[in-house]
């Protein structure tokens, strides 16, 4: 009879750990979660704020939220259904939506706060990242600094969500930063940057803003697969938007 060794003894099992509910279900990084929400002891009772970003099959989801000892409290929060009382009805997942929800709950979270006449925000949207030196020593993501009220600070929450370059989700930082949050980032996520040459093209993620990509793709399947066109952008169709359209 060959000798087996038993690698996992009972007493392994009886010592045994199970890992959390939200781990095991693959929804929550407790690692990250940790470094987003644990404050310096010397900042008592002031929470850090999160920038939230979900996607469903369906829409776009961003939240303002901070922890407490028994859960999460939302501030402020903004789906993108909501856009189509702003003229955006059809694409509600897409990099545009994703840039227009980000807006949406920015400026929604500066008026609750009292802080929407004092940062503006980025009129123009040329998608260059925006950045304050203060006298402080500090650097601050909008592009003026009022002396008696700083700007609200929030971090980016991806979650369990894949960062990679011209992810979705940098398109709702990117409208939550143009509407006046003091939100840390750089440009190396967005797109239009290229790594080797470690160079940012503006134009190229302005065009992705304003959905330039999806028209491009639009006239693309109008002429080379009209079926899967009719099909794929039904709900442009009867909408009556067209590829030359979509920035309008």
């Amino acid at each position: 009879m060959v000798f087996v060794k038993v690698q996992k003894s009972k007493a392994y099992f009886s010592r045994f750990q199970v890992k959390f509910r939200r781990r095991r279900e693959g929804k929550t990084d407790y690692r990250q979660r940790k470094r987003l929400c644990c404050q310096d002891k010397n900042k008592y009772q002031s929470p850090k704020y999160r920038l939230v970003v979900r996607f469903t099959n369906r829409q776009v989801i961003c939240q303002i939220a901070y922890a407490l000892i028994d859960g999460d409290r939302i501030l402020c929060q903004a789906s993108s259904t909501e856009l189509g009382r702003y003229g955006l009805s059809v694409g509600l997942k897409n990099y545009a939506a994703a840039y227009c929800t980000g807006l949406l709950c920015a400026r929604r979270l500066l008026q609750k706060v009292g802080l929407d006449g004092v940062y503006e925000g980025n009129t123009e949207i040329d998608a260059e990242v925006v950045k304050t030196e203060h006298s402080d020593g500090k650097t601050y993501f909008v592009e003026e600094v009022d002396d008696d009220k700083r700007p609200f600070r929030a971090l980016l929450d991806v979650g369990c969500k894949a960062t990679t370059t011209g992810c979705r989700i940098f398109g709702a930082l990117k409208g939550a930063a143009d509407g006046g949050l003091d939100i840390p980032h750089s440009e190396k996520r967005f797109p239009g940057y290229d790594r080797d040459a470690k160079e940012y093209d503006a134009e190229m993620h302005k065009e992705r803003i304003f959905g330039g990509h999806v028209g491009e793709y639009m006239e693309y399947l109008e002429e080379e697969d009209n079926t899967k066109y009719q099909e794929h952008f039904k709900g442009y169709i009867d909408e009556d938007i067209e590829a030359d359209g979509l920035e309008e």
